[in-house]
């Protein structure tokens, strides 16, 4: 593929983890403004080059950094406007909610032994009172003087672990003009309750909301599955896909009269993935939760499966094991899930992947992804028409300071897997970290702009950095 060099000019900078970056017209305004909205709660936007507050939920958030070294994956994960927010001000937030920290919902660390069998087949059981904590989707109005206020509630989840919560999770469909959710497998690692192929588990799935239905229910409960949800709620919800392992949300790009849909899928231990597709088949919530009943399979022609935990990527997932009562004999078991097997036809494969280890010259190790955006610009135009990635730091770095990376691939008209090159940029950071958390576009793709914070410690205020990547 051809190599692409770019420079990142700085919009703003000394700003929180800069999670979610959207762009929008605002009411009485005629001129398109990027926002930043921050893994702690803040939502600015550039107006002239000055830094402004558009909305601050920070009491709302549930306190980020309390275990694991600071490091988080909850907060404010997702903000879209809607399409007519020009006329109708309506935007739409996730984010994980103050005050539901809980226990977990298992007791030590998870990890997937074919020594145990007992490990790979865990149940979540106590759901009520094991969890780590809420994420809640709600609708929100621009009131007309100027001040933010939350409609409504569509969503109330209860979430496993601390990770795996989606990044960038909301977004609307121009297809079908309804709110896409893009949820984790709710954490820990290799899924430990599968909950990703579980057809009534909301968890692992991408998910679209009919926000055009008023469910009349002003307080949803608190819920895992889908059967458990009101059946107002029901209605408003259609499955496009399971097998998500943890998605960086999802890009549309038009070609001709349909879109192609981009997502990244974050690895286990072996690759990074990025997925494309045209077509699909939504399934609408009630039909799954009427198939469960009868104890039947539901249509699943063109309903999309991203593989996990069966697959990564491209390759199925394997559990690697010395399970000899001998020690000195240096023996290793592999072993598969079942659903390696189950989903192996059904699957939908990578447009590309890359590896978290990766030797070759013009290659990288990465580590998590965490952004995937289409470029239909001019201003680069080696790059335009191409599906542009971030992945957070490089994994060959063995000492700091961290450097994250930008690349890009192109989707194929056979639909086969496609290599992907690393995008050269210019930029001196000098002796401070930089991990590329988040990217983000504007409404007609025609800019791209870059996330990057120096500490991936949700504590470390006030080091992040939102750049245009500009040619």
């Amino acid at each position: 593929m051809i190599k692409v060099k770019v420079r990142l000019r700085p919009v703003v900078s000394k700003i929180n983890l800069p999670t979610v970056l959207r762009s929008t017209i605002l009411p009485s305004d005629s001129i398109e403004k990027l926002f930043i909205a921050t893994q702690v709660g803040e939502i600015f936007y550039i107006d002239n080059g000055v830094i402004r507050t558009f909305l601050d939920i920070r009491p709302r958030i549930i306190k980020l950094g309390g275990s694991g070294g600071g490091y988080d994956e909850r907060g404010l994960l997702g903000l879209a406007f809607h399409p007519q927010f020009y006329n109708n001000r309506l935007f739409y937030l996730h984010y994980s909610v103050a005050g539901t920290q809980g226990p977990g919902a298992l007791s030590e660390h998870f990890s997937p032994d074919p020594c145990d069998p007992k490990t790979l087949n865990q149940k979540w059981i106590n759901r009520e009172t094991q969890y780590d904590h809420i994420d809640t989707v709600e609708e929100w109005i621009l009131q007309s003087n100027g001040q933010p206020q939350k409609r409504r509630t569509l969503l109330n989840l209860r979430r496993p672990f601390m990770n795996h919560n989606g990044v960038n999770s909301l977004n609307f469909s121009p297809e079908t003009g309804k709110l896409v959710l893009t949820t984790g497998d709710g954490g820990s690692g290799y899924d430990p309750f599968n909950v990703s192929q579980d057809n009534l588990e909301i968890a692992g799935k991408i998910i679209e909301i009919d926000v055009v239905k008023n469910t009349f229910i002003e307080n949803p409960p608190v819920v895992t599955r889908f059967n458990e949800l009101p059946v107002p709620i029901q209605e408003t919800l259609t499955v496009i896909a399971k097998g998500v392992r943890n998605i960086t949300g999802i890009s549309f790009q038009r070609f001709y009269y349909q879109y192609i849909k981009n997502v990244g899928n974050v690895g286990q231990d072996l690759v990074e993935s990025i997925f494309s597709f045209v077509h699909y088949k939504p399934i609408p919530v009630t039909q799954l939760v009427q198939a469960s009943l009868r104890n039947t399979e539901s249509d699943q022609e063109g309903f999309i499966n991203f593989g996990w935990r069966g697959w990564e990527g491209a390759f199925p997932t394997s559990i690697i094991r010395g399970c000899s009562a001998n020690p000195a004999l240096d023996e290793k078991t592999i072993a598969y899930f079942d659903e390696a097997v189950n989903t192996s036809a059904r699957r939908l494969p990578p447009l590309t992947n890359y590896y978290h280890k990766d030797q070759r010259p013009d290659k990288f190790g990465g580590t998590s992804l965490t952004g995937v955006q289409t470029y239909m610009g001019n201003g680069i135009p080696t790059l335009t028409g191409s599906v542009v990635f971030t992945d957070l730091a490089r994994h060959d770095e063995s000492r700091p300071p961290v450097r994250g990376v930008l690349a890009y691939t192109r989707v194929r008209t056979d639909g086969k897997l496609n290599d992907f090159s690393v995008i050269e940029t210019d930029y001196n950071f000098g002796p401070q970290s930089a991990y590329y958390v988040s990217l983000g576009t504007n409404l007609d793709q025609t800019r791209l702009y870059l996330g990057v914070y120096g500490s991936m410690k949700v504590t470390d205020f006030n080091q992040g950095t939102v750049f245009e990547i500009v040619q």
